[in-house]
């Protein structure tokens, strides 16, 4: 059976059923149900009776007290939440701050608004109003998060995930039996936490798109007299740009399984193989659809090799630049982009073949460059590139900012060659750069077309200049800064200089040729909203 994503009917339906106990719970507490109420002062009489009489075991509870107070929970909860997003697990680091705000807002907008008064008979002192409890509220937050949510949205194995919610469910126990036995709360005022709790992580998780569950298996079924097998995924993954590789399949895994998805075929990347090879078993292995995570020149390796195969092509993002994620519109989030990618559409794009002195015929699917940008792509050092992302190439940029320029020579289709002295020259797929920087403002992936821009100011002062007219997407020719379009462009510079394909260096020469292949890639990307 395929999975579907829930309707927006069936979230809300969920959200309501989570909110149903605390609810109820609350009706009955303050419409004072008679053995609710009698339960409540009954545990309160026996538990201030014996404290009264073992001062060890309240202090034991103190002690206990102290060390879960709900800001414990909460710090705890911060502090995965920065692993997370050290990790590029954004979407549930964003989840986890939002989920722990909602439950200090929550518990103590609760606790103002029914301001119940406390037993009569506390073991300790307590101040604020007793319905409902923060502890157990925040105590159910931390555990339903971190114990239950989060190893099923991360792909966890069900024995893994057994081993975390059993100890997470015993400080739910202790955190909550420590308020009734220390006499400051009633036990209805704790299950009006567990269920506060409970509603805050239905919500939070159903608003962040969170399905957790557990891993299904679309097994093969006979239709009118026809196997009807379930579809195939190959991952091809840089290892060194995904951070928690481990995790990182078994969420990819389980995310595709939830979907129909037979077991992927995992391939990952070499030093001497940027994704060829990985992408040609993919072909071979006859994959309906290939995920790839890695940087912009695993991204590009792979789609060039599944050119014309009609296979799409979903991009996660996972390194510098994430070039053609980023103008494809896909979430940079890994999360999130991972989810978007899977539910969503089937796109043609085009493809750009590209020649040049000693290169092999080669495609790409961003932009190529030859002067000024392939220096800044080809010096920017691998370790800040590592550390601080994209902002690596403005340090290189500020080492580069004389770079000399060149004479070139530029034809395009069939019109007459036009000869300029540049700093750089840019073609383009696509148009956006890092920051969203609309270097190619008028640019499309699937129109066909070509777009190269040629940046030729004469000083260091007019750079500023150049940068306003890129920002404001000027269109008026200028001789520093000027644009063409076509199907076909020859690059020919009279010394060599630094070349780059899709953010990666290629090596000085003196040529390039760039030809479109209009619609020759199936990419997957987000469904319109």
């Amino acid at each position: 059976m395929n999975h579907h994503p829930p309707s927006q009917l069936g979230r809300a339906l969920t959200v309501v059923l989570g909110a149903l106990p605390f609810t109820i719970i609350t009706l009955l507490v303050f419409g004072d149900w008679p053995p609710l109420r009698r339960w409540d002062l009954s545990v309160a009489a026996e538990v201030a009776e014996y404290g009264a009489a073992h001062q060890n075991v309240v202090r034991f509870w103190e002690v206990v007290a102290a060390i879960t107070v709900p800001w414990t929970a909460r710090g705890i909860i911060v502090v995965v939440a920065a692993y997370l997003w050290h990790r590029r697990a954004r979407l549930l680091a964003l989840w986890l701050v939002v989920t722990a705000g909602a439950e200090l807002g929550l518990a103590q907008a609760v606790q103002h608004i029914f301001d119940r008064a406390r037993p009569t008979e506390m073991l300790v002192e307590a101040n604020g109003g007793s319905y409902v409890s923060g502890h157990a509220t925040a105590a159910f937050v931390l555990v339903g998060a971190l114990g239950v949510v989060l190893p099923s949205v991360r792909g966890w194995r069900r024995r893994f995930r057994l081993l975390v919610t059993l100890p997470t469910i015993a400080v739910v126990w202790i955190v909550s039996v420590d308020r009734v036995v220390l006499d400051v709360q009633y036990v209805s005022d704790v299950l009006g936490g567990w269920a506060l709790g409970l509603a805050i992580l239905t919500a939070s998780s159903i608003g962040f798109g969170l399905r957790p569950g557990l891993r299904r298996r679309r097994r093969r079924t006979v239709v009118d007299g026809d196997w009807s097998a379930p579809p195939r995924a190959a991952v091809i993954v840089n290892p060194i740009k995904v951070g928690d590789g481990v995790a990182f399949r078994r969420k990819l895994t389980r995310a595709l399984a939830l979907r129909g998805y037979d077991d992927p075929l995992w391939l990952e990347t070499r030093i001497d193989d940027a994704g060829n090879a990985m992408a040609k078993r993919a072909i071979e292995n006859e994959s309906d659809l290939v995920l790839v995570a890695g940087g912009d020149g695993t991204v590009r390796v792979v789609c060039a090799a599944l050119a014309n195969t009609g296979i799409p092509v979903g991009v996660i993002p996972a390194g510098t630049g994430n070039l053609l994620a980023r103008n494809l519109h896909i979430p940079l989030d890994l999360d999130d982009a991972l989810e978007r990618i899977l539910d969503g559409r089937d796109r043609r794009i085009d493809l750009v073949t590209v020649r040049g002195d000693g290169l092999d015929t080669d495609r790409f699917a961003v932009m190529a460059g030859l002067g000024l940008d392939a220096a800044i792509i080809s010096e920017a050092p691998p370790h800040l590139k590592a550390q601080i992302g994209w902002t690596a190439y403005l340090v290189s940029a500020a080492k580069n900012i004389n770079h000399p320029s060149v004479q070139v020579r530029i034809k395009l289709d069939d019109a007459e060659p036009v000869e300029r002295r540049v700093r750089t020259v840019v073609i383009g797929n696509v148009g956006m750069l890092q920051a969203n920087i609309p270097l190619l403002p008028d640019a499309r992936p699937d129109d066909g077309l070509i777009d190269v821009v040629v940046i030729a100011p004469r000083r260091v002062t007019q750079w500023p200049l150049v940068f306003w007219r890129v920002m404001t997407r000027t269109k008026r020719t200028e001789m520093y800064l000027e644009r063409f379009t076509g199907r076909k462009v020859e690059i020919t510079a009279a010394a060599a200089v630094q070349r780059q394909l899709d953010g990666d260096g290629i090596g000085a020469g003196r040529s390039l040729t760039a030809e479109v292949e209009p619609g020759s890639l199936v990419v997957r990307v987000p469904k319109r909203r």
